[in-house]
């Protein structure tokens, strides 16, 4: 029944349902009430139908989609693979016989595994196949070429299997040493299920190669990336940064635009690289002053200690490193007044700040004797070196000291003494280097290197042939093949060299002629 107009008033009381509230009179009929309620539940019984509908053509929709889809594959089928149709048995006969498929043989490819940490090698050759009571024997044949006590976490290996499954034969790689084979052999009477097999191993290291390199590029971004463009690996910034560790800091002196050529010695372990071995010659240019260095000297313990020097025979070493931190940043200088980061009041700052990531390697900026290794109030963790002439260096806010760094030890320049860290009156991780001389502060960017002995008068003819062969492969001149590790085919070579340049030159005339 239709309720009049005037009784009904419509109202929103959601956003999801909409109710029709009747204007009844206070005392309502039963007609009313059933009037009511009908008008309150129509509404929902036309959304109820509307959503029965649209789920109906979702439906038929779905089905019509599916059906045009497989009938467009089907006819994708038959364009594809043509309908094959049955012969007779007659013409059948008359085909040609079918060649025989070809069958591959059974192939088993190795199985990879690397030792885990805390890993037994017993436990190691049981997981891999071998069996337990031959496990004894197998461990004491792989102990004649491979301390076991001291097999690392993260050696790598393949284990191959025979037909049956059983181990076979296992090779396992000791980094930067060589192979180790471990063989099962099945004498006679194993194979007659008489006796048991046994266990054979062998050794081969690896062979390996040293390639004499030249590259040149150009600063443009980050050192590492331009080398890595420029053909060589990584790490040979790293070995640039230590060859002019004293007279560029790399981590504030680098601009953008420097060029650098490089000669280095590349070693190779079965063909593959291994690691940048030791570099020869180095040239840098930043901004228009160009560092040299030569590599020179034989052994340690020989007349000429291996160092580098520069193109008039001067060393390089110097008393004291640009910085104690290879490729980092300075994040405050020495001052006689700065706003302390924790304390915020001003004082004077008497060292240099480096930030650097904590457990970086602190170095020894000079040779010396500990005088000190603890905990030092706001310092944190600090070491202090005694150095000659009168010197003294701090290393502050050290997460950890070096192996065997305590007072009273010997350092040489270049040695670890901590890792950087932020104990004490500390922001973050950083490294507080601080210099004295005669008891007072002086700034370490400011320091007076003074350079080591340079090259004996009676070596130096020999230190400028070996510089004047690096000069000429470090410009490309000279194949770096040619270069030798045997001083002697060196001196041969350079005075071949000096031979052709006399031969090239035109001849000098004589007081006669003119």
């Amino acid at each position: 029944m239709r309720l009049p107009d005037d009784r009904v008033d419509c109202r929103v009381m959601s956003q999801r349902r909409i109710r029709y509230r009747v204007k009844a009179p206070r005392a309502r009929s039963r007609r009313n009430s059933d009037s009511w309620a009908t008008a309150w539940r129509t509404p929902l019984l036309h959304v109820r139908a509307r959503h029965r509908v649209l789920t109906l053509l979702g439906a038929l929709v779905a089905v019509v989609a599916v059906s045009l889809w497989l009938q467009r594959a089907e006819q994708k089928a038959d364009a594809l693979l043509p309908m094959m149709q049955a012969l007779p048995y007659e013409q059948a006969a008359q085909l040609p016989p079918r060649e025989e498929a070809v069958v591959m043989e059974d192939v088993r490819l190795p199985k990879p595994f690397s030792v885990k940490r805390g890993q037994a090698p017993s436990t190691l050759l049981m997981e891999l196949g071998v069996e337990s009571d031959s496990v004894h024997e197998a461990a004491s044949a792989l102990a004649d070429h491979v301390d076991l006590r001291r097999l690392r976490a993260g050696e790598t290996g393949l284990a191959y299997y025979d037909e049956s499954g059983s181990l076979s034969h296992l090779r396992l790689r000791l980094a930067k040493k060589g192979w180790v084979d471990l063989e099962r052999t099945r004498p006679a009477a194993y194979e007659a299920g008489l006796g048991r097999s046994s266990w054979k191993s062998s050794w081969r290291e690896f062979v390996r190669s040293t390639q004499i390199r030249q590259i040149e590029g150009t600063l443009d971004s980050f050192l590492v990336t331009d080398v890595e463009e420029a053909g060589a690996p990584s790490e040979l910034a790293w070995s640039m940064s230590e060859v002019l560790q004293w007279d560029l800091d790399f981590n504030r002196d680098l601009r953008e635009g420097d060029t650098f050529r490089v000669l280095f010695e590349e070693e190779s372990l079965d063909g593959h690289f291994h690691r940048v071995s030791r570099v020869l010659a180095l040239s840098y240019v930043n901004r228009g002053v160009a560092h040299e260095a030569f590599l020179w000297g034989g052994t340690e313990d020989g007349p000429d200690a291996p160092g580098y020097y520069d193109r008039d025979a001067r060393p390089l070493q110097k008393m004291f490193l640009r910085s104690p931190l290879p490729f980092t940043r300075v994040t405050s200088r020495f001052s006689h007044r700065r706003l302390h980061p924790v304390l915020k009041t001003y004082r004077p700052h008497y060292g240099v700040d480096f930030g650097a990531p904590r457990g970086t390697h602190v170095r020894a900026t000079a040779g010396g004797t500990v005088t000190f290794a603890g905990r030092n109030g706001g310092a944190g963790n600090m070491v202090r070196v005694r150095h000659a002439n009168g010197y003294e260096t701090s290393y502050l806010h050290l997460s950890g000291y070096g192996p065997g760094v305590k007072r009273g030890k010997r350092v040489r320049q270049g040695d670890l003494l901590g890792y950087v860290g932020s104990t004490g009156l500390s922001t973050g991780p950083h490294l507080d280097y601080r210099v004295k001389k005669n008891g007072k502060y002086v700034d370490p960017m400011k320091l007076e290197n003074r350079p080591a002995e340079p090259v004996p008068q009676s070596r130096l003819a020999a230190f400028q042939s070996r510089r004047d062969l690096l000069l000429r492969a470090l410009a490309g001149d000279l194949d770096p093949r040619m270069l030798s590790a045997d001083p002697a085919a060196e001196m041969n070579l350079a005075k071949a060299a000096e031979n052709d340049l006399a031969k090239s030159a035109p001849p000098i005339a004589s007081d006669a002629a003119r």
